[in-house]
């Protein structure tokens, strides 16, 4: 694909998700609204130890990012993705599961949607590569929904070109009970570069996970006389390659709290280090 052709997220054209606010840190930019619902309260056991049945709606709420609508390929996390509400959806069903006082880090973590959510959770690390405005989107974006974020979101550089991870990000890995990618599989170089990330953040104790969010994108080639999906073949092949390591994927039945298409062809991966 030639690297100026424009790409707009399909996401636009299954739901209206426009509203009035204004962008803050590119005029060019757009703010979408997206509304979400919460999981209802869990029920707390009587003083005689059965469960008090309480039967409590779904909360609806709403989050509101600024990003691009079409970009060029290689700055396509400025948008926001169909892998990103899955991600999201995902930390809303498994938050109870979330150790306390953990920290949660996401990588490539462009305008800070499912970043914005996990800080509704947990402490969170919001890691991309440090180029032009993208660390102040990310951080207006986590302002612009404060109301939600119980917790403090911090903007890091992660960057997958690099053999070395920070010292910064070195001294609160320990501490990281989970890392989070979205929609990252989408050319060969950056998803190599991408796994031997992910192999870095795994080689430092204590065990933690990853979840990867990604959707599988098929097309028709003459070779093959069929419809096959080679950068997610290849990020599968990819992650074959790593050692000391545990990798599954992940069930998509748990519920939707997005509102978007949730497609077939979107996946889920666990990968979980070995000490």
């Amino acid at each position: 694909m030639n690297s100026e052709y424009e790409v707009s997220s399909e996401i636009y054209e299954e739901h209206d998700y426009t509203c009035k606010s204004k962008a803050i840190v590119n005029n060019d930019n757009i703010v979408s609204r997206f509304v979400f619902t919460l999981k209802p309260e869990k029920t707390e056991p009587d003083e005689d130890g059965d469960l008090q049945v309480t039967r409590r709606k779904s909360v609806e709420k709403c989050i509101e990012i600024e990003h691009s609508k079409s970009t060029v390929l290689k700055l396509v996390g400025l948008q926001i993705w169909r892998g990103a509400f899955l991600l999201a959806d995902w930390l809303i069903e498994c938050a109870d599961n979330f150790p306390k006082d953990c920290i949660i880090l996401e990588l490539a973590a462009g305008v800070g949607l499912t970043s914005v959510i996990a800080s509704m959770y947990a402490k969170v690390y919001s890691t991309d590569v440090n180029r032009g405005e993208l660390f102040r989107l990310i951080e207006s974006n986590y302002k612009r929904n404060k109301h939600l974020c119980k917790h403090p979101l911090k903007v890091a550089e992660i960057d997958f070109m690099s053999s070395n991870l920070s010292r910064e990000i070195l001294a609160i890995l320990p501490k990281v009970s989970y890392i989070i990618a979205a929609d990252v599989v989408y050319d060969n170089e950056l998803t190599k570069a991408f796994v031997n990330t992910v192999d870095l953040l795994l080689s430092v104790p204590p065990q933690r996970s990853i979840v990867i969010a990604l959707e599988k994108r098929f097309v028709f080639t003459l070779a093959d006389f069929d419809s096959v999906a080679p950068c997610y073949d290849y990020f599968v092949d990819c992650l074959k390659s790593l050692k000391n390591v545990t990798f599954e994927e992940i069930d998509c039945d748990f519920p939707q709290y997005f509102k978007y298409d949730r497609v077939k062809q979107l996946v889920l991966w666990k990968i979980t280090s070995k000490f």
